[in-house]
């Protein structure tokens, strides 16, 4: 089954040219098709990832644009631990999110086109995450943040979701060129673009230690912006702004996954560059506690939740910079499934009320019952308490950078007791308390629709025991299969019992701020720390600083960059153009047509060669 593989992206893919050929005129069998595809993709996924449990590895590639002297560039696809494990949760949750959307996107007029946007995407993240080498991952890489483009713009008739998508577009292209140009730098110094030829020129030390670090620090520019890491995170925000399914796939499985595993899948050569891995470690830190700082002040449900992800991401980028890469891997493995379910849940609050404020809501439990405990539970396992999934991966980065830098084990310890605080927060404003917006007569007449509430009721599952694979009851099971060979455990009570104490100490605090609707002690807070309150609020004013960067240093470059084209590289041809037909209109005068005119010239033309003649000899 391993050996055919490459079938799996084409499935959803299939989806994608089908409704593009004739099935959109269908709205149900558009949507029909790409669970169908996605359903597929899904079930390869899982009996591919059973063969490799007994130690099945595939690698192929083949030949795709030749060059001169019989070589060609590549393409092709592996299986391997780290493959599967990403085609497992890819597939998964595309598939929940497909059948949550019959229920969310039922009667938009967009529904055919989301489908198929949703099934090239789906296609796209597959494909990105078999590739064998970097010129196999780029492309599907560009494709995955077309895809993103498409779905965050779906309601692309409103000025924020079109502004949104083209954000996104345009932020993740400065890390995608510094990718770009990382790749063509690894290959004009090794000759090949292959993860395994790669690694081992890495392990043989076959690549300079300077070529390595600046190769790893321009792939990490991908990572940077396609899993919206510090300073490239000001695209994730606002892409709240598309359908809430389409955030789930992006936040959970798809788009800002692929970072992490672009760091992964690379981490055996980063771990070679003690600059290249410093420089992940600390981006990723600070991200973690930079994003989870302006979580605390939103009142957007989404908004939070994408926060959140961006914080996460940072832990994830942390452990791969502090070389625990597997942990790493563990977290993003966990998180997929409790922040789809978050997603998720935020959307059937969303169907509910009509709007994302939280301070619209609350009691919402009472007529959204599934989803305040599957909310409440994904929650716990984002505030890492145990022995919900997160607690695990959570504590694994924590051990590990504990090890490794003591600032950075501080930072991710403050993080964790903020990440609790705001999560708690949403919870308890949104489904505790009395209903705060407007119109509660009509929340009797809706119901929590099964197409909703069934996905929800299955990722709740994996949040909750997910996490028992990679603990050390299991002897680290997820490390040992990602790794290949025995890994040592290592749990320190101290540092899991400190981060759950911080947990525990944040969702008090936000219990004691908001619970039952108690919301003056917030307000009082947010009062007394008004300045800090608004520079979260305008977060750090980055938005706008690159609005400025934009608005006046680049159209003032690109100004300047006219004004010389006018004045000088127009200058000089249209200068040289006006000698020209200077000169052809002397020359002009001297064709008279008078025969004894010309017969003069040529006299004196040939007396002056004569005198030429004579003086040189």
């Amino acid at each position: 089954m391993a050996q055919i593989a490459w079938i799996i992206p084409l499935l959803p893919f299939a989806a994608f040219v089908a409704i593009g050929l004739g099935a959109r005129r269908s709205a149900q069998l558009s949507a029909g098709l790409t669970i169908l595809g996605v359903t597929g993709a899904l079930v390869l996924s899982v009996l591919v990832f059973v063969e490799t449990l007994s130690g099945t590895r595939v690698d192929q590639s083949y030949p795709w644009i030749p060059l001169p002297g019989g070589s060609a560039f590549p393409v092709g696809f592996q299986v391997d631990p780290l493959t599967v494990i990403m085609l497992v949760v890819a597939s998964s949750v595309s598939f929940l999110v497909q059948i949550y959307s019959t229920g969310y996107m039922h009667g938009d007029k967009g529904y055919a086109r989301y489908y198929a946007n949703m099934a090239l995407f789906t296609a796209s993240m597959l494909g990105l995450v078999l590739a064998n080498n970097l010129l196999t991952i780029y492309i599907f890489w560009e494709l995955v943040g077309l895809c993103s483009y498409l779905l965050i713009g779906h309601w692309h008739e409103r000025p924020e979701a079109a502004a949104a998508a083209k954000k996104a577009f345009l932020v993740t292209r400065f890390g995608d060129f510094g990718f770009l140009v990382g790749i063509l730098f690894l290959y004009a110094h090794t000759g090949t673009f292959e993860f395994s030829a790669l690694i081992h020129l890495a392990e043989s030390g076959g690549i300079p230690d300077s070529v390595m670090t600046v190769g790893m620090l321009l792939v990490f520019c991908g990572a940077v912006g396609k899993s919206a890491q510090f300073p490239l995170h000001v695209w994730l925000p606002d892409a709240m702004e598309g359908p809430t399914p389409v955030s789930a796939l992006i936040h959970a499985a798809t788009m800002v996954a692929a970072g992490v595993y672009l760091m992964a899948r690379t981490s055996p050569i980063l771990e070679h560059s003690a600059l290249a891995m410093a420089v992940v470690a600390t981006i990723g830190g600070f991200t973690a506690i930079f994003a989870a700082t302006m979580g605390l002040v939103t009142p957007d449900i989404k908004r939070v939740l994408a926060y959140s992800t961006v914080s996460q991401l940072g832990y994830m980028m942390l452990a791969i910079g502090v070389g625990a890469t597997s942990a790493g891997m563990f977290h993003l493995f966990n998180h997929a499934f409790f922040k789809a379910l978050l997603f998720l849940g935020a959307g059937s609050v969303i169907h509910l009320v009509n709007t994302n404020d939280i301070f619209a809501m609350g009691g919402l439990q009472r007529w959204r019952p599934i989803t305040y405990l599957t909310m409440l539970f994904a929650s716990l396992s984002l505030a890492g308490i145990p022995p919900f999934s997160g607690f695990w991966s959570k504590d694994e980065i924590l051990v590990a950078t504990a090890n490794h830098d003591t600032g950075l084990y501080l930072v991710a310890m403050v993080t964790v007791f903020l990440t609790a605080f705001y999560m708690f927060r949403v919870i308890f404003v949104t489904f505790t308390g009395s209903y705060r917006g407007p119109h509660p007569e009509h929340l009797e007449e809706h119901h929590e629709p099964p197409a909703m509430t069934i996905p929800l009721l299955i990722l709740v599952v994996p949040t909750i025991i997910s996490g028992l694979w990679g603990s050390p009851w299991l002897g680290n099971a997820f490390a040992v299969f990602l790794e290949g060979h025995p890994v040592e455990t290592v749990f320190r009570p101290d540092v899991a019992v400190v981060s759950t104490l911080l947990a525990v100490a944040g969702i008090g605090i936000a219990w004691q701020m908001y619970g039952n609707g108690r919301l003056t002690a917030g307000a009082q807070m947010t009062a007394r720390f008004a300045p800090i309150y608004r520079l979260l609020m305008d977060r750090y004013h980055l938005d706008h600083l690159y609005g400025w960067l934009a608005g006046q240093v680049m159209v003032g470059i690109g100004w300047l960059a006219s004004r010389f084209d006018h004045a000088v590289i127009d200058g000089i041809v249209n200068g040289i153009g006006h000698v020209a037909v200077a000169a052809g209109r002397g020359l002009r005068q001297v064709q008279s047509g008078q025969v004894q005119t010309y017969a003069l010239l040529l006299f004196v033309g040939v007396l002056t060669l004569a005198l030429v003649a004579a003086v040189w000899r």
